[in-house]
């Protein structure tokens, strides 16, 4: 494991990815937030500033107020272990809703947003999604015929190729929104 505090271990003058997620994961995760990844790039063009870019997420909303705190303790945390490194600009942000939903959390996370799935046989879907479990998750789908309700079909995680939340403008349905289990985890619109 990288040593923090070695500036040995690092040939650009900036810490590398794992340093930075080494430095940060403890204190994050007392924060109740996780590291998605750390992005260590050094600004190569003249001019042009390094940049120490981190993505934070979390079961919970991660408003603005924590970002901030969680960028003080990451400035603190950098400069206390600085040994020299170069100067860098420091970001610390959530992931985007083109985030795509790759892992168990994710799901769990996007509970109740609007997906678009691809399936492994090439079935695309747009669902909502529902209760995550290990190996698979819920999704509500409009039944094919407009007007007719809805529909809950359970997805193996092992099928599911690819996955975005989509943007929403309009309230979604409380039957919906119930099927998709809001009512089991205090949600809703």
């Amino acid at each position: 494991m990288p040593d923090p505090l070695d500036p040995s271990d690092s040939s650009t003058g900036l810490p590398s990815d794992d340093q930075v997620l080494e430095l940060l994961a403890p204190e994050f995760s007392r924060s109740g937030v996780e590291i998605e990844s750390v992005v260590v790039s050094d600004g190569g063009v003249a001019g042009r500033p390094s940049r120490i870019a981190v993505v934070v997420d979390s079961d919970t909303p991660v408003d603005l107020d924590a970002v901030a705190g969680l960028s003080r303790t990451a400035s603190a945390l950098l400069d206390e272990a600085d040994t020299g490194w170069q100067a860098y600009e420091l970001e610390i942000t959530t992931p985007g809703v083109d985030r795509p939903l790759t892992t168990v959390a994710h799901f769990r996370r996007a509970h109740l947003r609007l997906a678009q799935i691809r399936l492994t046989n090439g079935e695309d879907l747009l669902g909502r999604i529902g209760i995550t479990h290990d190996d698979g998750v819920q999704v509500v789908l409009r039944k094919p015929i407009k007007g007719t309700g809805w529909t809950v079909r359970d997805l193996a995680f092992s099928d599911i190729e690819s996955a975005v939340v989509q943007v929403e403008f309009n309230t979604p349905n409380p039957q919906e929104l119930n099927l998709a289990g809001a009512a089991e985890t205090g949600g809703g619109a």
